[in-house]
């Protein structure tokens, strides 16, 4: 018997099989989340290797709300040993301390403080900023995080392992490309390359399917002190720190070279930008689809082009193929300090699978790199275009 497309086992998983926690639709949508991110790996045309502890990151950030200390909203039955109600997910205690220590440091309580988060430590001159106290709560709510997700990977479909292999150490894997920083020692679901095109071109579907089921049987979960309805849960799962993206660091370092006499074209007028001239640092790709202060996604704008015209749209195709040489010019810049150096190649080698980190057309090929990402997913998630 043939197996059926590989949509619709996206579809049958997230319908129809059984459910007693949220645990599938959480697993389906963060493996969406990183194909997203990773739009790239599709042109290798092999299976992919993702680090369970890649999809932990993304699990805490949806979970994130879930586990207030004073208002938790449970994910499935509390069953009871010894008279004892036991947790309704695996890693809730480990996940509420980190949530405590995150809040009791740095204040606030959002939604989105899991993505604001997991964002910070994805990056390492942002993960030198937080405290021994709050990466060892980190590390511990995102082991627990990860071996939980391999029961969902177990049992996803009509029987175990029906659709994903056993996770696997990269290095014990063979005619694979791992997601960019996957180290040889981790654990990772193995995404077979026709399922991972499938998530890509059903990107906006998947992501839509994921909350909407996710809200409705949250709804039906039998709370403590009161009901949540699929509103408020959906409120919940779509939160994004929008507003909470700082550039301090980013932009003292751009205004380093602008008082050495360096100058910045607009990607996407070609404007000079010189000392004292008014400028955004703009996000290529908009904070609304992608919060990450990344340098290879960080260029000096025209401001008039960024506020009146850009906002939350992408370039149209035309006006980033316009933007490739001003955006490598870019980059040489931000290779001339040793501090903005070190990020950027950073945050390409996180970024971009098989892009070399030195030699004379880094900065060419992470333009072109970065242009045929913002176009992919402006694609993929059929955003809305701007020409200048």
């Amino acid at each position: 018997m043939p197996s059926p497309p590989a949509g619709n086992e996206i579809s049958t998983i997230l319908r129809h099989d059984s459910k007693q926690t949220s645990y599938k639709i959480a697993l389906l949508r963060s493996i969406n989340d990183v194909v997203l991110n990773f739009p790239d790996l599709a042109d290798t045309n092999r299976d992919v290797a993702v680090p369970l502890l890649l999809l932990a990151d993304f699990w805490i950030a949806y979970y994130w709300s879930f586990v207030h200390p004073e208002q938790p909203i449970y994910q499935g039955p509390r069953a009871t040993l010894d008279g004892t109600p036991r947790n309704d997910m695996a890693f809730r205690p480990e996940l509420r301390a980190l949530r405590r220590t995150f809040h009791r440091q740095h204040g606030g309580s959002t939604a989105s403080d899991g993505f604001f988060l997991i964002n910070e430590l994805r990056m390492p001159r942002k993960r030198k900023t937080l405290s021994s106290e709050l990466l060892e709560s980190y590390r511990a709510a995102r082991t627990k995080v990860a071996r939980t997700i391999r029961m969902p990977i177990r049992y996803a479909g009509p029987g175990e392992w029906q659709v994903f292999s056993k996770p696997t150490r990269r290095r014990e894997l063979s005619d694979v490309v791992a997601v960019p920083g996957t180290s040889g020692n981790q654990s990772c679901l193995v995404v077979r390359r026709d399922l991972w095109r499938s998530f890509q071109d059903l990107s906006l579907w998947v992501e839509a399917l994921c909350i909407h089921e996710w809200s409705l049987f949250t709804e039906s979960v039998d709370q403590t002190d009161e009901s949540y309805g699929r509103g408020d849960i959906f409120s919940l799962l779509t939160a994004r720190p929008d507003n909470r993206v700082s550039l301090t660091w980013e932009r003292n370092q751009i205004d380093i070279l602008l008082m050495e006499g360096e100058h910045f074209l607009c990607p996407w007028t070609g404007t000079e930008i010189r000392e004292n001239d008014s400028y955004n640092l703009d996000h290529l790709l908009p904070v609304s689809v992608y919060p990450m202060n990344e340098m290879w996604n960080l260029a000096p704008a025209d401001p008039r082009v960024n506020k009146q015209k850009k906002r939350d749209r992408i370039p149209s195709q035309e006006a980033l193929k316009r933007a490739r040489p001003r955006l490598a010019r870019t980059y040489e810049k931000y290779r001339e300090l040793e501090a903005l150096d070190e990020a950027f190649r950073n945050d390409v080698s996180l970024r971009f699978s098989s892009l070399p980190s030195e030699g004379e057309t880094v900065s060419q090929e992470v333009a072109k790199a970065a242009t045929s990402l913002i176009d992919r997913i402006g694609t993929y998630r059929n955003l809305a275009r701007f020409d200048p």
